[in-house]
């Protein structure tokens, strides 16, 4: 059967490279990678790029940045580029950015169900009557999924929490991808974007909360027990 090609970033490709490099080169806990300047040079990408990347190996333990001081080698055994130790190390870094997602994103349910517009409210009904469509006839629900929640942010009216949403958008589209190809992700947490909606729509917040966290909830169980 053939598998579905995942589509990788920038970020992702590089956070691969620099594994490779301490494998290739046999570094140990405690070892100094090049700086950030020589990497971007190495590898040819941008700073941007890098720094998600290193974000990213941060996460799972691999590299450990030290300001003022360089990038130096964190756990010596966590690099082993196996499939087994890949997907221990997705489910990690997908759990750190969860408890940020739901830090941020509970924020912002709190204050869309406080803030929401009749406008706005439209845009979500229609946004999930599309969500519904793409279901019922089998589609790919992560873009429109994705959508939803970008819809929360917005609702939410604060430019400086949607600016540090923006800042961390790329990793948190990690979900929205299928993490490894599991799509039942996204069926389980279906019916909640309806309950979600309706307690904001309602300005209900503890309603909306409760939602919210029932639908963070069966991600990170989906991810723990992948």
């Amino acid at each position: 059967m053939i598998q579905k090609v995942k589509k990788q970033n920038v970020h992702e490709l590089v956070s691969e490279e620099i594994q490779k490099y301490i494998e290739v080169k046999g570094l140990q806990e405690g070892d100094k990678l090049p700086s950030a300047e020589e990497l971007t040079k190495l590898l040819g990408v941008g700073r941007s790029s890098l720094r998600e990347a290193l974000r990213y190996l941060e996460a799972i333990d691999i590299v450990k940045v030290v300001n003022g001081k360089g990038i130096f080698v964190n756990d010596s055994e966590s690099y082993r580029y196996s499939g087994k130790v890949k997907i221990e190390n997705e489910k990690k870094f997908l759990l750190h950015i969860l408890d940020v997602r739901r830090a941020l994103e509970g924020k912002a349910v709190e204050l869309a169900a406080i803030r929401i517009s009749n406008e706005k409210i439209e845009k979500m009904r229609q946004c999930l009557e599309e969500y519904d469509v793409c279901k019922n006839r089998g589609l790919d629900t992560s873009a429109i999924d994705y959508k939803f929640h970008q819809h929360i942010y917005d609702a939410a009216a604060n430019p400086l929490l949607h600016s540090v949403y923006e800042s961390i958008s790329e990793l948190i589209k990690r979900f929205f991808a299928g993490p490894f190809g599991v799509k039942e992700l996204f069926d389980n947490t279906y019916p909640f974007h309806r309950t979600l909606f309706d307690g904001i729509a309602k300005h209900d917040v503890q309603h909306a909360l409760a939602e919210f966290n029932k639908m963070m909830d069966i991600i990170e169980e989906t991810i723990r027990h992948y």
